[in-house]
């Protein structure tokens, strides 16, 4: 499979379908998702518990696997931001993205100059530890790095349109749950509230051209999403994945024991 980086594909909206890690940073997780076909991975440091050297480490797997990652951060301090950088995420998530001033200062976060603020660190890991002109480094880097704005509060549904239309924002991405405790019906994804909230989103992301993606279960789920407007598809979790196939088969194997012995 040929690599293709986040920018490029954020800038379609062909699907693209990637995983969730929350829990297995093994050095072999870039390659058992490449093989599986994954375009992307989406790291999470908000629920996970990994900390940036874990990040820093599991970045260099992903880059052996030629598999674009998006780190998502805790929050939306500069220290998050500009940490996931220096450590090589190519893409970056910020949870709970509610105006267009916030996401306008994660970029100033994310970004080297002209385009933002994000403090010096040349040759490290961001840019493979290669020596090179400042002015290219920093061009490298704006031109390399990939936003991801989660919509999950009601804020950011009242204001999609106008973070989807902020410079250096390149995709908003659904946060299902949190959105539907935000607007006061939580796990009713069928509610006319939520479905209004999704359209809103939609509507957002098709009038600026933006990328969207989400978090989805099922494949029956991701397909129907992807039908709908979104086209980063990332499914389940490495958590959730591997209970379900391991509870399956052990389900059958205790049932085809039992059968055997009767």
């Amino acid at each position: 499979m040929a690599y293709q980086d986040l920018r490029t594909m954020a800038g379609t909206k062909a699907p693209k379908f990637g995983h969730f890690i929350v829990e297995f940073a093994t050095p072999g997780i870039g390659h058992i998702l490449k093989s599986a076909g994954c375009d992307f991975v989406l790291f999470d440091l908000e629920h996970s518990g990994f900390h940036f050297e874990t990040v820093k480490s599991a970045m260099r797997y992903f880059e052996a696997a030629q598999l674009p990652a998006i780190v998502r951060v805790p929050s939306r301090e500069y220290h998050h931001i500009a940490r996931a950088m220096d450590m090589g995420a190519e893409g970056l998530m910020l949870p709970m993205v509610g105006s267009a001033a916030e996401a306008r200062e994660i970029v100033r976060s994310m970004k080297y100059h002209p385009a933002g603020g994000r403090g010096v660190a040349l040759q490290v890991a961001h840019d493979r530890y290669r020596p090179g002109a400042v002015t290219e480094k920093f061009a490298a880097a704006n031109r390399r790095s990939t936003l991801f704005c989660q919509i999950e509060t009601a804020d950011g549904v009242k204001n999609a349109d106008e973070i989807a239309a902020t410079e250096g924002v390149d995709a908003l991405w659904v946060g299902h749950f949190d959105l539907s405790v935000s607007l006061g019906i939580p796990g009713q994804f069928d509610h006319p509230d939520f479905r209004s909230a999704i359209d809103r989103t939609i509507a957002a992301c098709e009038k600026h051209k933006k990328a969207l993606g989400r978090l989805v279960p099922t494949v029956a789920q991701g397909i129907e999403l992807n039908a709908a407007g979104f086209d980063f598809i990332c499914y389940s979790g490495d958590v959730w994945v591997l209970h379900d196939a391991l509870a399956d088969a052990i389900t059958r194997l205790r049932e085809g024991a039992k059968a055997g012995r009767s």
